[in-house]
C-alpha cells in the first residue's frame, strides 16, 4: 500500500464520500480491505475458527454451522405485547457497578457506567451512571412543581403539564461528574475503564429551554446576572449558573433517550447544563431563582472546589475540559491473539465539538490520526476508531483529543505541574493502557 493511500485511510474523515473522489475512495477501500485481511491472517490459523471465545478446529467449526440448533428448528417466544423490553440474558454481565467503600452510605454513592461494552455515542438509560447525595426518589409527576422567581416581573409556578405544553427541544449531550477520573490524580488506583472514566454518559435529552421559561417570567435583564437551581431531594442541592449560559443551551428536561427520565436520573424533571460538571445538572428540579450575584451555597463553597498546590481553592470551575479514553482494548480485558484489532474509544469537550483524536501505541512517542465517526456534535460524545495490528509485543495505548477551540488534551505530568496531586476534580489527562505479551491489558501512567 502506498504512503499516499496510508495517509488517506488514516485521515480523520467523518464522511469520506464527501471528501474523496469516487476513484480514490474505491482505491482506499480496497487497500484497507487488503490490509485488514492480511492483519487478520496473522492472528488466525488457516483451519480454525473462534466461537464463544474458544478456538475451534475446522471440523468443530463446520459442525457449529451445519448442525441446526433449536432456535432454527423450533417455535420461538410469543410477542411481548405488554411490559418493558429487557436486554438478552447473555448480556447480563454489562451493568452499572458501585465501587465498594467509595462513600460511607450507598445513598451518597456512584454507579459507574460500563464504557468498555458500549457502542456508538448514546448511553442506554439502564446503564447511565448515577451520582446521588441523598439517594433517589420516584416522585409523582402530578404533584411536582417548578417555581421560577427572583429578579423576574412575573414569578410563576409550573406543573409538569404546563411545561410539556411548551415548545420543546431534543439534544444529545454528555454529562460527566467533576470527580470522574479523580482516583488517578496521585497514582494508578483502579483497574478498568468503567472505574477510571465511568462517571460519564451521553444521552438525548428532551425538554424546554430555560431561556423560554425566563422569557415567560420577564427576566430583569438589567440586574440579573445568575440563576440558582435547586433540587427537591433531601440534599438541598443548589447550584449557581451564570445568566449567559442559562440563556444559551440549558434545558429543563423531562425526557431522556426517547422516554421519560428514569427516577435515578432525576424523574420527573432535571436541569441539563451542557459542558458543565454533572453536579450542576440538578435533579428533581423544583426551583429556579434569578439573582444579581453568586450564592456560594454549601456545594459551591465547601464541595466541588479545586485544591491547588499552594493550598488555595478554586471555586466555580465547572467546565469539563477536552478529554478522551480508549474503551477497547482497555484495562481488565485480554487480547486473544496477535493480529488485527479495531481500537475504539470516546472523546468529548465541554467547550465545543471534537476536532481530532490521535492514538499512540508506544506510550506517546508516535501518534496516528483516528477516524471520527459521525455525528460529531458539540458537548457530546464522539466515537473514534483506528486500525491496529498487534505483533505480540508489549504496547502502551493512548488517545489524545483536540477540540474545536484548539485545546489539546494534556499528559498527566503536565496537569500535575499546574494542579498538583491532591486535587479531586477535573482530571482530563491522557489515559494509558499497557498491553502485556500475554495479551492482558492494565492501567498504567506514563509521565
Amino acid at each position: 500500500m502506498s504512503e499516499n493511500l496510508r495517509e488517506v485511510i488514516g485521515r480523520v474523515l467523518p464522511a469520506p464520500e464527501n471528501h474523496l473522489s469516487p476513484e480514490l475512495l474505491d482505491k482506499a477501500r480496497k487497500a484497507r480491505r487488503s490490509f485488514m485481511g492480511k492483519a487478520l491472517a496473522m492472528g488466525a490459523g488457516a483451519a480454525s475458527a473462534v466461537v464463544g471465545g474458544k478456538a475451534l478446529a475446522a471440523e468443530d467449526g463446520e459442525d457449529a454451522i451445519l448442525k441446526l440448533p433449536e432456535h432454527t428448528t423450533g417455535l420461538g417466544q410469543p410477542v411481548a405485547a405488554r411490559g418493558y423490553g429487557m436486554p438478552s440474558k447473555w448480556e447480563s454481565n454489562l451493568q452499572r457497578r458501585e465501587s465498594p467503600g467509595l462513600t460511607r452510605v450507598s445513598q451518597a454513592s456512584v454507579s459507574f457506567c460500563p464504557l468498555q461494552g458500549l457502542f456508538g455515542i448514546i448511553t442506554p438509560s439502564g446503564l447511565h451512571f448515577e451520582r446521588h447525595h441523598q439517594g433517589w426518589w420516584d416522585i409523582d409527576p402530578s404533584q411536582h412543581r417548578l417555581m421560577v422567581h427572583g429578579l423576574v416581573k412575573r414569578p410563576r409556578v409550573f406543573t409538569m403539564d404546563d411545561l410539556m405544553r411548551l415548545p420543546s427541544v431534543s439534544r444529545i449531550h454528555f454529562i460527566e461528574c467533576g470527580a470522574n477520573t479523580a482516583m488517578e490524580w496521585a497514582n494508578v488506583a483502579v483497574p478498568t475503564v468503567q472505574y477510571t472514566h465511568g462517571m460519564i454518559s451521553c444521552s438525548e435529552f428532551t425538554g424546554v429551554l430555560l431561556s423560554t421559561l425566563l422569557d415567560m417570567c420577564g427576566i430583569d435583564r438589567k440586574k440579573a446576572k445568575y440563576v440558582l437551581a435547586e433540587g427537591a431531594d433531601g440534599s438541598s442541592m443548589t447550584r449557581t449558573i451564570d445568566l449567559e449560559r442559562a440563556l444559551d443551551d440549558v434545558i429543563v428536561a423531562w425526557g431522556m433517550n426517547g422516554e421519560m427520565l428514569r427516577p435515578e436520573n432525576g424523574y420527573p424533571l432535571r436541569l441539563v447544563v451542557p459542558g458543565v460538571q454533572g453536579v450542576s445538572w440538578v435533579k428533581y428540579l423544583r426551583r429556579i431563582e434569578v439573582g444579581d450575584q453568586k450564592w456560594a451555597t454549601k456545594d459551591e463553597a465547601v464541595h466541588y472546589i479545586d485544591l491547588m498546590p499552594d493550598g488555595t481553592h478554586r471555586q466555580y470551575t465547572s467546565i469539563q475540559e477536552c478529554k478522551s479514553v480508549i474503551t477497547s482494548p482497555s484495562g481488565g480485558q485480554t487480547l486473544l491473539d496477535r493480529g488485527y484489532y479495531n481500537v475504539t474509544g470516546l472523546a468529548w469537550s465541554g467547550r465545543g465539538s471534537i476536532k481530532a483524536v490521535d492514538v499512540s501505541f508506544d506510550g506517546g512517542r508516535n501518534w496516528r490520526p483516528a477516524r471520527l465517526e459521525g455525528p460529531i456534535l458539540p458537548k457530546a460524545f464522539t466515537r473514534f476508531n483506528i486500525d491496529w495490528v498487534w505483533d505480540g509485543k508489549p504496547a502502551i495505548l493512548q488517545s489524545r483529543a483536540i477540540d474545536s477551540t484548539g485545546y489539546v488534551q494534556p499528559k498527566i505530568n503536565q496537569l500535575r505541574a499546574v494542579r498538583g496531586t491532591r486535587s479531586i476534580y477535573h482530571n482530563n489527562a491522557i489515559q494509558s493502557w499497557l498491553v502485556s505479551e500475554n495479551g492482558e491489558v492494565s492501567n498504567v501512567q506514563v509521565y
